[in-house]
């Protein structure tokens, strides 16, 4: 592996709107910790040094220059730290230059991406080369896909102490989600599905629950495209915009764990609407709305600090073994999901690639394989998020 320079985290973006949050989530954590030494990166120094100076960053904050264009400053950021997060999406428009970079520098990369066609492009691309030069890359490490991928492990770490062995069956059922998602989560899922229209290769990659496990296909997975009354929850429930992106991260992270859910392990996400009459026509309501509709935010545009705070979300998860037994626990969080807990999720992922908690061989990861509960115990004391048992 290159030698990673003096630095344990570059930020890269960090002059757009969600960037911006993470340096401000660094600089109130880490900002007087010599402990963490983290940069700032982005197109333009000016705009580098507004943002510093604008969230109150320690003046001698180290300040990169780099483009995405251009490979030689691409190469120069990644072999002078640790790890790169970057929230710089589309990554199916802009992230691959970095990925390749890191790649072959053998530094560490998280981002937030919810784009399983262009993860799946990745995959088959840099694996092979990411294990030879040990760069550990994780993507997905933000509303999609933390609390859904970490509280399916949390869950069925749960079973293991409750019941004596995993659940093959688990259901993610989101009770709460006020705030919604970030502009780069919705430009991500416009630019898949104008892919998916024109490439059936895309098709077939959002059509497949396990798109992410090549060489693996396991049971046949719930629809989860129709609303329907949930027993076990006593309510209706409706599709979940998240679900295709959740679902394939969370079959991959048991396929890369070694299958400890089950090789017949079956997993579902649904948006709990209410009990009753009511339940229901909202349920159907849902399902008729596209996701896309409505006033969506922008890239680099998002709700005020005030609307950030207001935000929070709660996740149920329901794990059933086969006897009848059940294990229930959820994930919360205390702000909005797309933005204010999103950066706090990304940037101690970040730490925790950087300080060499979580996993040490190269390869291309989700959240749970590459971190498991020492990123739990980091998101409880430092993200505001809640992983409890029912």
């Amino acid at each position: 592996m290159a030698d990673p320079g003096n630095l344990d985290v570059v930020l890269y973006g960090a002059t757009g709107y969600t960037g911006r949050l993470v340096a401000e989530f660094m600089t109130a954590r880490y900002g007087e910790d010599g402990d963490v030494r983290w940069a700032m990166a982005g197109r333009s120094r000016e705009k580098l040094e507004s943002v510093r100076d604008e969230i109150g960053a320690p003046a001698e904050t180290p300040l990169i220059v780099a483009d995405a264009k251009d490979p030689g400053a691409l190469e120069a950021m990644v072999g002078s730290t640790k790890v790169v997060c970057t929230t710089v999406g589309p990554y199916q428009l802009y992230g691959e230059p970095l990925v390749a970079a890191c790649v072959e520098a053998g530094t560490g990369y998280v981002d937030l991406c919810g784009e399983p066609p262009w993860m799946a492009e990745m995959i088959g691309r840099y694996q092979a080369k990411a294990k030879e030069t040990g760069s550990r890359i994780v993507f997905s490490c933000g509303f999609d896909s933390i609390p859904f991928d970490l509280g399916v492990f949390f869950l069925q770490e749960r079973a293991k102490a409750e019941l004596g062995g995993p659940v093959s069956r688990v259901k993610g059922r989101v009770r709460a989600m006020e705030g919604g998602f970030s502009g780069g989560t919705a430009a991500s899922l416009a630019a898949t599905m104008a892919a998916s229209r024109e490439d059936p290769n895309v098709r077939a990659v959002m059509q497949d629950p396990f798109a992410l496990t090549p060489g693996f296909d396991g049971p046949t997975q719930p629809e989860g495209a129709r609303p329907m009354q949930d027993p076990d929850i006593d309510a209706w429930v409706a599709p979940f915009i998240m679900a295709p992106i959740n679902t394939r991260n969370i079959h991959r992270s048991n396929f890369l764990m070694g299958h400890p859910y089950g090789r017949d392990f079956v997993y579902d996400e649904m948006m709990v609407t209410g009990p009753g009459e009511r339940g229901e026509q909202a349920a159907k309501a849902l399902a008729r709305t596209s996701p896309l509709a409505g006033d969506t935010p922008k890239p680099g545009e998002g709700p005020t600090k005030e609307e950030r705070e207001a935000g929070r979300y709660d996740v149920l998860f329901i794990g059933q073994a086969e006897d009848g037994r059940e294990v229930r626990v959820h994930v919360k969080g205390d702000l909005d999901p797309g933005y204010g807990s999103t950066s706090k999720m990304v940037a101690e992922s970040a730490v925790c690639l950087a300080k060499g908690e979580g996993v040490s061989e190269g390869g291309l990861y989700t959240p749970a394989a590459a971190f498991g509960s020492a990123l739990i115990e980091r998101l409880r004391e430092n993200a505001g998020l809640v992983f409890e048992q029912e």
